[in-house]
């Protein structure tokens, strides 16, 4: 098991002081869900945020006669009733927002890809989408 590390803080300058060691923990303990009760709508765009991790998606073309191998997996991140997260297995492309970027091709008859990506999804308070991605 890792050791916890202190969090450290910047404040404008090159220096940097770590933070009080019962600051480390509060946040250690914040891991596992909220603190408060956070299950009524008006907390829905907490549950709304979804995390995509592209692992790797691989596709090449193999052999004398034009085989095509293709490697995928997914990871998709959700948020529970009371801020709890959990990794659930993804299995295709398909299953990945419309707005993700990288993986277009993939399945056609054998373009070479490789990917790996973040992709973070959410509704705001008010229902606006958003998003962010980060390849890797």
């Amino acid at each position: 098991m890792a050791q916890l590390q202190p969090a450290v803080v910047r404040s404008g300058g090159a220096s940097s002081a770590g933070l009080p060691e019962v600051f480390a923990m509060v946040l250690a303990q914040m891991t596992a869900g909220a603190d408060i009760d956070i299950s009524g709508p008006e907390f829905n765009f907490v549950r709304s945020i979804r995390v995509y991790n592209v692992t790797y998606a691989t596709q090449v073309e193999a052999g004398s006669e034009g085989d095509c191998n293709r490697n995928f997996s997914l990871r998709i991140g959700t948020y529970g009733t009371q801020g709890d997260f959990r990794w659930s297995r993804g299995s295709s492309p398909s299953q990945l927002p419309e707005d993700h970027l990288g993986l277009e091709r993939y399945g056609e008859h054998c373009p070479g890809i490789f990917h790996r990506s973040v992709f973070v999804d959410w509704r705001d308070y008010e229902g606006n989408y958003g998003f962010e991605q980060v390849n890797y």
